[in-house]
């Protein structure tokens, strides 16, 4: 299967296209679309977009680390009481975000840290945003696996270490638009350590893969992705779609 493991659908970049951008994205052959959650706002437009589609959008529940403001203890248990919702898929988008905001640091690890507990209790896989925190992010859910954690590194960018590390703790990594991107070094990367532990995504509209760059990203461009992946090592698209989509399905539990 081809799958979608990240894009925000609901966003309001989509707001004047969303069912054709659905449809652009099943012409593509994208049969599934993760929607992990930003913040309270998003919480509805989310709802609704997989209410439309209910087999093929679907819903998690987190707050993004760039959304984590000192309110973030009073938004975190107005989305435990839907922690219940059998129709979640995943914990997230959370993690930890150094890029545009130091100060926020503690915040956000506690946050984390509420969303690994979350993890936990629902069994549902956890969807991890880290920027510029590559390595306290995997830090945090080497201390908290107990056997029972399970995600995704979304977006991921790191080293082949890294990589072997995230292996190790269990979780997978998200391949996006950067390993389209001509210096993005990525593809190197890929090149080293092949498709085990790794899944694809857009995270649209943010990141589209070249020769969108720059411009507004959407789940149909995921199968871009895929076709880079198989460029780099050498097999067929066909090959990537399959182990890819595998590996998401067994994250997703679908």
């Amino acid at each position: 299967m081809l799958i979608d493991t990240h894009a925000h659908l609901f966003a309001g970049q989509f707001s004047e296209d969303q069912d054709a951008a659905v449809e652009r994205a099943q012409n593509a052959g994208v049969e599934m679309v993760i929607l992990p959650n930003i913040d309270n706002e998003s919480i509805d437009p989310m709802w609704r977009l997989h209410q439309k589609y209910p087999d093929y959008c679907l819903p998690t529940m987190g707050l993004h680390p760039c959304s984590v403001k000192e309110d973030y203890q009073k938004v975190l248990n107005g989305m435990e009481k839907q922690l219940s919702d059998s129709r979640l898929v995943a914990i997230g988008e959370t993690g930890i975000d150094l890029h545009w905001d130091t100060s926020t640091l503690d915040h956000q690890l506690s946050a984390f840290r509420q969303h690994i507990s979350w993890a936990k209790s629902t069994q549902l896989p956890i969807i991890i945003h880290s920027r510029d925190a590559l390595e306290e992010t995997i830090r945090e859910i080497e201390a908290a696996q107990d056997g029972s954690l399970t995600g995704v590194f979304h977006c991921f960018t790191g080293t082949g270490e890294e990589v072997q590390q995230i292996r190790d703790v269990g979780f997978t990594m998200g391949l996006g638009g950067v390993l389209t991107f001509k210096n993005g070094g990525l593809d190197k990367i890929l090149k080293k350590v092949g498709l085990d532990n790794m899944v694809l995504e857009t995270d649209a509209p943010y990141l589209a893969p070249a020769p969108h760059r720059g411009k507004r990203n959407e789940p149909a461009y995921v199968k871009i992705i895929a076709e880079k992946a198989a460029e780099v090592l050498g097999i067929s698209v066909e090959e990537v779609i399959r182990k890819t989509g595998e590996n998401a399905l067994k994250v997703f539990r679908k």
